[in-house]
């Protein structure tokens, strides 16, 4: 699987490390990234809409403002990722692990938008949010273990 930026080069190849990669405000809508080990990824502002991150390795991720709507996240790791204003509506967050990272940090959620988002099994102990922070119809956030913050 390879990832191409707008001038068909490869930016992401499966399998290889993506330190220093930069996907900040890359449109990757419908993608197939199922799998992928994006550890540490900056996806800032990036457009995923319906893409297929399931089961993928998005820990540390940096997803600041990211479009993730309608995108099938099941299975996938976001601990420690920062999801301040990202757009996770209709997005199916199944058997997704948000909890915090191995240091103790906290997944970012200040912000985001969960509305419609299918949530099943995931796993939310220790993520933040805020004020700001929608959530799916009958979703309690202290239900599932999340702090709230006042600073975003």
């Amino acid at each position: 699987m390879e990832i191409k930026n707008s001038k068909g080069e490869v930016i992401f190849r499966q399998g290889a490390a993506v330190n220093d990669k930069d996907f900040d405000s890359a449109v990757l809508d419908d993608a197939d990234l199922e799998n992928a080990d994006l550890e540490g990824a900056v996806l800032s502002d990036a457009s995923l809409r319906s893409a297929n991150l399931r089961g993928a390795d998005l820990y540390w991720a940096i997803l600041f403002r990211a479009n993730l709507q309608h995108a099938d996240l099941e299975n996938a790791v976001l601990c420690g990722a920062d999801l301040k204003d990202a757009d996770l509506g209709n997005a199916n967050m199944r058997n997704v692990d948000f909890r915090r990272d191995n240091l103790g940090g906290a997944t970012q959620m200040q912000g985001a938008n969960l509305v419609g988002a299918l949530t099943d099994n995931a796993q939310f102990d220790g993520a933040e949010f805020d004020a700001r922070t929608r959530f799916p119809d009958g979703f309690v956030p202290a239900a599932f273990g999340m702090i709230k913050t006042d600073a975003s």
